[in-house]
């Protein structure tokens, strides 16, 4: 069995499926590492919205996914980037989102971290980004689930400098009542976080960012950094308070900052966890082992589909990672929220598709060939 793919300058080519998946199945957490999988939301296919309105969710898809995810011993980081926060997710989306799977989580024991912004307001005095991240902190401390501080276009917006970051930053971290995650994303993930940190000079950014970590470690369990830059994580990974834990966000070069050096490692929080979760779980429990070759020969294969996924504009990853889902049978429809499943092209569909299915990530490989010739045929490829 075969099926044509458009590649470069429209041409066609054959390609010839896989027939069986990577075989992995679920097992023993993790001990050697701390893993979670930034997931997506899954949108109501029947709702009559427009790209504009609020999120319709499938709310039972969208939780059978997470429990997908908390099956293989990955933890959740729910309501980040990859569930389109301030990409077609709105707060109440959001807060919905996070009370759900937060129940949920609690119900089957699965471990969650949520997303703690202040999209609820566009912009605003640093008063009022206080007091947007506060609301927010409050709802996820409630659900029982902990905290990450995410990146905020406001408080990009209204900062002045370093110090008022640290002000902020500060006061959030004094009222939390447990450790929470330190989120850094970069603007290649939202263009609207350029300079954040109080400086376009990332160096200084660095300084400010590790000022925050250095003035409350208690009050920090780690922090999250998505710069796509492994040089510059190795440098904070090795700078941040003994007890701080760094987890990687760079979807580019996750496979050898999670491996570490002889110096440190990192742990992971990422959204190509998303497509990748049992696979990445498979080698996290060989990295268990004390096998660092066995989980690089696993996982360095991957990088490449990741990298793919997150090619420019990076804040368009999302689309990829959804088409994947629903290639792979976790929903029955390629609809986002936002309607955001058009930020892709056929060609890098079709490279996304195979570039998954070398890797055995389809656990239906005939469902998902089937899958891709429906969308082929939608754009006038006939097989």
């Amino acid at each position: 069995m075969t099926i044509r793919l458009p590649g470069a300058g429209g041409a066609l080519r054959t390609y010839e499926p896989r027939t069986e998946p990577l075989a992995v199945s679920p097992g023993t957490p993790f001990t050697s590492r701390t893993v979670f999988s930034a997931a997506h939301v899954v949108a109501d296919p029947f709702a009559d919205v427009s790209p504009d309105s609020p999120a319709a969710v499938d709310w039972d898809a969208t939780l059978a996914f997470r429990r997908h995810l908390w099956s293989h011993g990955l933890g959740v980081a729910e309501a980040m980037d990859t569930a389109q926060r301030g990409m077609g997710l709105d707060w109440a989306g959001a807060a919905e989102l996070i009370r759900r799977s937060a129940a949920e989580a609690t119900s089957v024991g699965g471990r969650i971290a949520c997303g703690v912004g202040t999209d609820q307001i566009a912009s605003g005095s640093l008063a009022e980004v206080r007091a947007a991240y506060e609301e927010q902190l409050a709802l996820v401390e409630e659900s029982g689930a902990q905290a990450i501080l995410m990146a905020s276009r406001a408080l990009a917006a209204a900062a002045s400098g370093p110090e008022d970051y640290l002000e902020v930053y500060g006061h959030l971290l004094r009222q939390a009542s447990e450790p929470v995650v330190l989120h850094w994303l970069g603007p290649m993930f939202d263009p609207a976080l350029e300079g954040y940190w109080g400086s376009a000079d990332l160096d200084a950014a660095t300084d400010t960012f590790l000022d925050v970590i250095a003035a409350h470690p208690d009050k920090v369990d780690g922090i999250k950094v998505s710069l796509l830059d492994a040089r510059r994580e190795i440098d904070i990974r090795r700078r941040l308070p003994k007890g701080v834990r760094c987890y990687t966000g760079d979807d580019f070069n996750y496979s050898e900052l999670i491996a570490g050096d002889e110096q440190g490692f990192s742990h992971a929080l990422l959204g190509i966890f998303d497509p990748l979760g049992p696979l990445a779980a498979q080698a996290v429990r060989v990295l268990d082992t004390g096998d660092v070759q066995g989980f690089r020969d696993l996982l360095d294969p991957t990088v490449g589909l990741s990298r793919h996924l997150f090619q420019t504009p990076t804040r368009f990853y999302k689309t990829g990672v959804v088409f994947l889902a629903w290639l792979a049978g976790h929903q029955t429809h390629f609809t986002m929220v936002g309607g955001l499943q058009s930020a892709r092209s056929l060609p890098h569909f079709a490279t996304a598709y195979e570039l998954a299915d070398g890797l055995g990530l389809f656990p239906d490989p005939k469902l998902a060939e089937e899958r891709m010739k429906t969308l082929l045929s939608v754009y006038g490829v006939n097989q």
